[in-house]
């Protein structure tokens, strides 16, 4: 067990297990494809290959982890859900790294990526840990400085969820936030240079006014379409109803969310999602972010005997 704090702790990305109930653990790995094997890499696709299979019966995707292009894995965070009891995958959520050049400022944008959960299992409070746990765990890993979020979705229950978890969100049905010229700038970046990310062709439209993308489902994402009545509807009719009036289903709109991850938005998710049972086991995966990227390097500073990155042993 030792060493494999000590392992935890000097690793360059993330590789948390946490049990978030006595019959679950959770696995978050941070760019797989930079530093996992092949073999690894393998068995880590084969497990979300075998949560979309249930989820998506007969139908198939062909974009994001489930493009033939390995490289994607390289920029990508990925949450999965286990039954500890015989060690199947139930649930996973894929994040994007996308770095965006404005110019003046450059920006990492998280995008909340691809959530599948198997059928059988959801009646098991997913819903903290496949979207809110990893980007609170980057928000650490990013020492508490504000992270940019993005969401693509034509389902009301995800819409809501998104707004009442980040901060500033455009657009907000609840709170209708107006759009700064960040979210202006930062939805242009992300619909010209990453489409693939989400599954969406060059030919969909994009009416960056309301942040809608008209005609979405051509780009490898074509068996997520829904009809209204098919999405899943969130408890404030206020997401709903925005989602029928502003989405057209019939052609396959979607709405892209921006917001941030910002200390506001993680006291909120502590206290208002994180069930009380699980918070033992997300304390400890913090403490080992914190000792990665704040404690560690001091340690490290005061070592005059090794050399770290570009220090060097002092000689005398």
């Amino acid at each position: 067990m030792r060493l494999k704090w000590l392992r935890l702790l000097a690793q360059k990305h993330i590789d948390l297990e946490i049990s978030n109930s006595p019959k679950l653990r959770t696995r978050i790995v941070e760019r797989p494809g930079l530093w996992m094997t092949s073999a690894e890499l393998g068995l880590l696709r084969n497990d979300l290959r075998s949560i979309a299979a249930k989820t998506l019966a007969a139908k198939d995707l062909n974009y994001g982890v489930f493009s033939a292009d390995l490289s994607v894995f390289e920029h990508l965070v990925i949450t999965v859900v286990y039954r500890i009891e015989d060690h199947r995958p139930i649930a996973f959520n894929a994040l994007r790294l996308m770095p965006c050049d404005l110019g003046a400022e450059k920006h990492e944008v998280l995008h909340l990526g691809l959530v599948m959960v198997d059928p059988d299992e959801r009646s098991h409070g997913l819903s903290w840990v496949l979207y809110g746990l990893t980007c609170f765990l980057l928000f650490l890993r990013n020492q508490f400085r504000p992270l940019w979020v993005s969401n693509v979705t034509q389902v009301p229950a995800v819409v809501g969820m998104v707004s009442t978890t980040f901060s500033k969100v455009y657009p907000n049905p609840a709170r209708k936030t107006r759009q700064s010229l960040k979210h202006l700038l930062l939805g242009r970046a992300v619909m010209k240079h990453y489409r693939y990310a989400f599954g969406v062709d060059n030919e969909a439209g994009f009416d960056e006014m309301r942040s809608v993308i008209t005609d979405a489902y051509k780009g490898g994402s074509d068996n997520l379409k829904k009809r209204f009545e098919e999405a899943a509807p969130h408890r404030d009719p206020i997401f709903n109803v925005y989602c029928q009036t502003t989405l057209d289903y019939e052609r396959g709109d979607d709405v892209l969310q921006l917001g941030k991850i910002d200390l506001a938005a993680a006291q909120s998710y502590l206290r208002h999602q994180v069930p009380r049972k699980s918070l033992r086991s997300l304390l400890t995966a913090v403490g080992f972010i914190l000792l990665q990227r704040l404690f560690l390097p001091v340690f490290h500073w005061f070592d005059t005997a090794r050399s770290w990155k570009t220090l060097r042993p002092f000689e005398r």
